[in-house]
């Protein structure tokens, strides 16, 4: 998974230390009734399109630039269905990094999904009542996109060792 410049420039000032960074997920739908979902090349797992926030980029501007660097499909954002905090994460090389998430319900507008970087093996169309296995947070994104109704976004904290 590439890493983007901004953070390179940080881990060189502050090693593996914690970086609070900004996340997204996009969670883009077609006829209401599939998600677009990726299956990531560093752990074969299947995930909605997720990506990293660059400095002064909005939210929901990186929900649909990560959406056609992924996909190569066109999404419109239609809503902020879920702020959340991810647990502390470390990566294999030692970096230590947490995320406040912003998940978007998206729209599909166009072109034909398939793998447009090196961050996926595959990109596919699932019906939302039949998701393959995937972690439960990235699962929950899913189901709050799909349910949100245009009211208010839910906010959830994070509580270290809560089930999720």
């Amino acid at each position: 998974m590439p890493i983007p410049d901004f953070i390179v420039q940080l881990r060189s000032k502050v090693g593996h230390d914690p970086l609070w960074l900004v996340g997204v997920t996009a969670v883009v739908l077609r006829d209401e009734r599939e998600v677009l979902l990726v299956r990531r090349s560093d752990n074969g797992a299947w995930t909605p399109v997720t990506g990293i926030v660059d400095p002064g980029e909005h939210p929901a501007e990186a929900a649909v630039r990560e959406t056609l660097e992924e996909t190569l499909v066109t999404a419109e954002v239609e809503a902020l269905a879920w702020v959340n905090v991810t647990p502390p994460i470390e990566y294999p090389n030692g970096d230590r990094s947490q995320y406040v998430d912003h998940a978007f319900r998206c729209r599909y507008v166009a072109g034909e999904a398939a793998v447009g970087d090196d961050e996926s093996v595959d990109v596919g169309w699932f019906p939302v009542e039949a998701l393959p296995p995937m972690d439960a947070l990235l699962r929950q994104r899913i189901v709050h996109a799909v349910e949100h109704d245009g009211g208010p976004t839910r906010l959830d904290p994070f509580v270290p060792g809560a089930a999720r």
